[in-house]
């Protein structure tokens, strides 16, 4: 752990987890008495994977793994997260994706699997699952992206489908809530596609990238300014803000990252902040406040803060119990900063 000063008023902390493998699926705990947790997953190029809780330990300075938190998993996750709650009402769910959507339950002493959601049992083979959010609104509520072209609603309660959607030309790689009935994803067709679940025939698209046939990445909606979603495309240093009331025209390009942009996170606690991390080993948040109108050209906007990682970053996570508190993960490090 590495601790240091912003001027005289502000400490600012940087406490690094050193995991035995690279890390790629990674997010926060979503309750008030788990505010310093993670969950982490490996990405191995073989079917065993695994999956570490990790937490603050507040005595010593440093985050710790749990080895009887520590599980299995099938092929690398593609994505982490546990069930938003943050009053605790709930069980201690965490969910991944990679081959299926897996929702596991954790114990005092033990992670158990709870379900396996499968919507092809027809086949001996499954479609990889790219990505998946989780409903803050209706937790019972997780959408799935997948190489198939399909989006999947799923009641994880009733462990069954709510609701498939073709919801792209090509592959689709990312999803995101942007309210209970209403969700976004964006896939190797180029394009950023609005559904809202009242009108299963019919999805806007409100953005399609410049560039013919590439690839969008990664999604993030806006939960403070719903207005708002951010995108990034495959092999581009710039990240593309978009209002979702001026359909196609880009509000803002983000273009000061020197290598291609991994990850995106908006800012929980604010509607006008974003962080954004990439190849070029920095993570940089950015303040959005000027951005008001649509504009084609530009890039003009530089970021308020950067932080220079030892190396590539692939993943970052705002946490939401904790908005001063941003991990990013490289090679096989997870560093949590703050405050920022």
């Amino acid at each position: 752990m590495e601790r240091y000063s912003q001027g005289t008023q502000k400490k600012s902390e940087i406490y690094t987890y050193e995991a035995p493998w690279q890390i790629y699926g990674m997010n926060w705990s979503v309750r008030n008495d788990k505010k310093f947790r993670l969950g982490i997953g490996s990405f191995l190029e073989e079917y065993n994977n695994r999956v570490e809780i990790i937490e603050l330990d507040e005595e010593s300075g440093e985050f710790r793994s749990d080895p009887r938190l520590a599980f299995d998993h099938p092929y690398p996750t593609t994505k982490i997260m546990f069930i938003p709650d943050k009053e605790c009402q709930r069980p201690d769910l965490l969910a991944t994706t990679g081959d299926y959507l897996r929702i596991w339950q954790i114990c005092e002493d033990r992670v158990e699997p709870k379900s396996l959601l499968n919507n092809n049992k027809n086949s001996e083979f499954c479609a990889p699952l790219t990505s998946f959010d989780w409903n803050d609104a209706d937790p019972k509520r997780i959408g799935t992206s997948s190489i198939d072209t399909t989006c999947t609603i799923w009641d994880i309660e009733k462990e069954v489908v709510d609701t498939q959607l073709i919801a792209h030309d090509k592959e689709v790689y990312d999803i995101a809530w942007g309210e209970v009935g209403v969700f976004a994803s964006v896939s190797a067709d180029g394009s950023v596609r609005v559904f809202d679940l009242r009108d299963k025939e019919h999805s806007t698209i409100i953005y399609e990238s410049s560039q013919p046939e590439t690839p969008l990445l990664r999604l993030g909606w806006n939960k403070q300014d719903p207005r708002f979603i951010a995108t990034i495309l495959m092999d581009s240093c710039k990240v593309v803000i978009l209002d979702i009331r001026f359909p196609t025209l880009p509000v803002a390009e983000l273009q000061r990252h020197q290598a291609s942009v991994n990850t995106i996170a908006w800012a929980p606690h604010s509607p006008c902040h974003i962080c954004t991390a990439g190849d070029d080993s920095q993570a940089l948040i950015w303040e959005l406040s000027s951005v008001s109108q649509p504009l084609v050209e530009g890039g003009g906007l530089d970021p308020i803060l950067a932080y220079t990682a030892a190396a590539e970053i692939n993943q970052l996570q705002w946490s939401s119990m904790q908005p001063d508190w941003v991990a990013i993960a490289f090679s096989n490090e997870d560093t949590n900063r703050g405050p920022i």
